[in-house]
């Protein structure tokens, strides 16, 4: 029994190390944050973490939205990401956001995430001056693949994308609008059952992004599986193996993929949700802290709730050359020979 107790009290320890080790141990707020300000969406997409549920609000009111940004940078934010759902259901408020950022919070990037079908050029025309950076969540370029993500709009009306078909028309439009504005663009793929096995390297080559970041389609708990849950991503998972293949097959391109497996997108993000609370991720779910919304909650507080791995962080490059005006912007212009940044 002596050695049966002693050896649980090891275990017990082991397991509390491995939970604490992430744990941040430093004062100064995240570096770099994902403000997923909102969960609502025009696109479907199976695999989806941050899903539209009903019962969330649609995001918060700008001044609360400010009043919690303004905390992040004067505890050390200097990278700010706007995500969704799909920020350009909320246009205005995004770009507004966005000046603030960079007027008053004198964030050096600020950057967006979007699916591209809401992108207008009057916007860009109205608010590009305080963007650094756009990136545009393309899967696939076969319609037929697209529409097995479910990466089309809900309905046929609303100005969205092609249905099934617009992300290819969409990447190619925004790069255009980003390199018109001077404005960095960059490719998010999310690699799953659909399209591992797909060569996009034309369509990269002619794109040319500053950056093409590669996901691993990923599990998470109340979003895409188990409890609560909007979507069920079972059938879009895949295994390691495949996510290296596809990586491979891509490894020639003029912008090399920047990989993302499950093991390193768990915990290696900064996110911040549309009540901004911090979220901790490195359960498997989304448990959110206290909400930067608070007069009391101070960033300080907030971050001792999140379990974050800054070796990942490292490991995909987290920090990089990310506001325009940079060696970066000049890719933009780069027409006959491929600009692919220094890693």
């Amino acid at each position: 029994m002596g050695f049966l107790a002693a050896f649980l009290v090891v275990v017990a320890i082991f397991a509390w190390y491995k939970r604490e080790k992430t744990r941040p141990t430093f004062k100064k707020g995240p570096l770099s944050v994902n403000y997923h300000f909102t969960r609502h969406c025009n696109y479907s997409c199976g695999f989806c973490y941050h899903v539209d549920k009903p019962e969330a609000s649609p995001k918060a009111p700008l001044e609360d939205a400010k009043y919690g940004l303004r905390k992040l940078a004067e505890a050390g934010m200097k990278k700010l990401n706007f995500s969704g759902g799909e920020p350009f259901l909320y246009a205005k408020f995004v770009g507004d956001l966005a000046k603030y950022c960079k007027v008053e919070l004198k964030l050096p990037s600020v950057s967006i995430v979007t699916n591209g079908s809401k992108v207008r050029r009057s916007w860009f025309q109205k608010y590009g001056q305080y963007v650094d950076m756009i990136a545009v969540s393309c899967d696939s370029f076969d319609p037929a693949t697209n529409n097995k993500i479910g990466r089309r709009k809900r309905s046929s009306g609303g100005g969205g994308g092609d249905a099934g078909g617009g992300d290819t028309h969409d990447a190619y439009r925004v790069s255009a609008l980003c390199k018109e504005f001077g404005i960095i663009f960059r490719l998010n793929t999310v690699v799953n059952t659909y399209n591992h096995t797909e060569d996009m390297t034309e369509h990269i080559n002619a794109l040319n992004p500053y950056r093409w970041k590669v996901f691993q389609c990923l599990d998470v708990d109340g979003e895409n599986q188990g409890a609560g849950a909007g979507r069920d991503v079972a059938e879009f998972l895949i295994s390691k193996a495949q996510f290296e293949a596809f990586v491979q097959r891509h490894d020639g391109t003029s912008s090399r993929p920047i990989v993302e497996d499950n093991e390193v997108m768990r915990s290696s993000y900064w996110l911040l949700d549309e009540e901004l609370r911090l979220l901790d991720c490195s359960e498997g779910g989304k448990t959110p802290g206290p909400s930067l919304r608070e007069p009391g909650v101070t960033v300080e507080e907030a971050i001792q709730h999140v379990r974050f791995d800054e070796a990942s962080f490292k490991a995909r490059r987290g920090e990089y050359d990310w506001s325009r005006g940079s060696p970066a912007e000049r890719q933009n212009h780069c027409e006959t020979s491929p600009c692919v940044p220094e890693w």
